[in-house]
């Protein structure tokens, strides 16, 4: 199952005078990758390179910044797709010591740098949640609040008009059940009106 972590965590690496300063976090989408890689190069002035990689989904990316192609960013991205992690950035800020360490050196310092920060994190699963909305006559207004509350929804929004609308979201693998028992304790009068999903850490 698919993880994401709970916090950012960091580890520092200092390899034939080289340090490399690596931060994993939690990030949902590119932008907000963008903005922390920003952030990181104005703080380290004369770092040589900001390298990153970022797992999240159509937005991943992995980034070499100026390191020899393939021994940066697709190093640490690798590092973050064996741990099956999801709406994960590594950062490793580098200062060069003077000694040039080779394409294999480059990749196993960016590895482990990633590697040795996810030691210490603390991950969670994702799991994913299905979005419901229905509308039910006044009358089944109570029965359908403890139905939900009975599987664990969360209720999102409630409207009062001519009938009452639920939104609401739930654990995918628990939908069905509560789609069924509500169909059945409704007779037929609770009406669905959309159903899509999402993904969110539980």
């Amino acid at each position: 199952m698919p993880q994401t972590i709970l916090a950012p965590v960091h580890h520092e690496l200092i390899i034939k005078k080289s340090r490399f300063l690596a931060c994993v976090q939690p990030m949902p989408d590119r932008a907000g990758a963008q903005k922390v890689v920003a952030a990181l190069r104005a703080a380290h002035p004369g770092a040589a390179h900001v390298c990153w990689s970022l797992l999240a989904g159509g937005q991943s990316a992995a980034v070499d910044d100026g390191e020899p192609s393939g021994t940066a960013g697709r190093p640490m991205l690798d590092v973050l797709r064996h741990q099956d992690l999801e709406g994960v950035l590594a950062t490793v800020v580098r200062y060069f010591g003077g000694i040039k360490l080779g394409a294999g050196g480059l990749v196993r310092a960016y590895t482990d740098s990633v590697a040795q920060a996810l030691l210490v994190a603390q991950k969670v699963p994702i799991v994913r949640q299905r979005h419901l909305a229905c509308g039910a006559p006044y009358p089944l207004e109570g029965l359908i609040r403890r139905e939900l509350d009975g599987a664990g929804a969360t209720l999102d929004e409630v409207a009062h008009a001519d009938s009452v609308t639920f939104l609401f979201h739930l654990p995918d693998d628990r939908a069905g059940a509560l789609v069924a028992r509500l169909n059945e304790a409704g007779n037929g009068r609770i009406a669905w009106i959309e159903a899509q999903e999402a993904s969110g850490s539980a």
